[in-house]
């Protein structure tokens, strides 16, 4: 079984689904959800409670919407288990909420990765895909975009197995 497993996809792609579906094999206890979602409005706050009422209540919760290495540095336990990081995209958002620059921002992805690469639990991270459609018209949506994608590299070069979520399934990458 791999120890750190990377899926992206696009919106409503299924990753979220096939992290938790992936974390519940095993036997693999205790089960962490790590989230970065910030109920900043009640469209979110909805979404945030979609997403608790789907995840089985086994899952311990971490809030994480920006010192997201050091939840993973600081998970209980000893380490054990398994961890579910949803999602990178959010994060990401979330650190440009803070005003970070494109520096502080490559710096906090190069922390996660070595946090994730040094992690005792098994790693689930979930992202989404935003670099595969047209080249957005806004300079905000671009950096966005860019920075994701950057992300997610680093991510991804530090797992052992990568998937891309397509209409529900998953398509092996690495």
């Amino acid at each position: 079984m791999a120890r750190v497993t990377f899926i992206t996809g696009g919106a409503r792609s299924g990753k979220s689904s096939h992290a938790l579906a992936m974390a519940a094999e095993g036997a693999a206890t205790p089960r962490y959800f790590i989230a970065t979602a910030e109920a900043l409005d009640d469209e979110m706050r909805a979404r945030i409670a979609r997403h608790r009422a789907h995840r089985p209540a086994e899952f311990v919760t971490i809030e994480a919407p920006i010192a997201l290495a050091r939840a993973i540095a600081e998970i209980p336990d000893g380490g054990a288990g398994v961890a579910v990081i949803d999602c990178l995209t959010l994060w990401l958002s979330n650190l440009l909420g803070q005003g970070l620059d494109d520096e502080a921002i490559a710096r906090a992805a190069d922390d996660l990765a070595a946090a994730i690469a040094a992690a005792r639990p098994r790693i689930i991270v979930v992202s989404g895909e935003v670099g595969s459609g047209i080249v957005p018209e806004n300079p905000l949506a671009r950096r966005f975009r860019d920075l994701l994608g950057w992300t997610n590299q680093k991510i991804a070069g530090v797992a052992d197995e990568a998937f891309l979520m397509a209409a529900g399934y998953p398509l092996r990458l690495k």
